[in-house]
């Protein structure tokens, strides 16, 4: 059960990731129109990019430990 846990958690955070980061980097390169919040806040695409990178390394390490 713990590993489907660490499963779940790390998927969140690899779509949470691809999201954010892919809307502060279409927003930087000025492809507003592409990026999938259009842009809104730079400050929460960073935000939510660097807790998506805590939240995987922590369920990828914790991953890891189980036996």
């Amino acid at each position: 059960m713990q590993k489907i846990l660490c499963y779940l958690a790390l998927a969140g955070a690899i779509i949470v990731l691809l999201l954010f980061g892919a809307d502060l980097l279409l927003g930087m390169l000025g492809m507003v129109d592409l990026a999938p919040f259009r842009y809104s806040n730079f400050l929460i695409d960073i935000v939510f990019t660097i807790c998506s990178l805590a939240i995987g390394l922590m369920s990828w390490l914790t991953l890891r430990e189980q036996v």
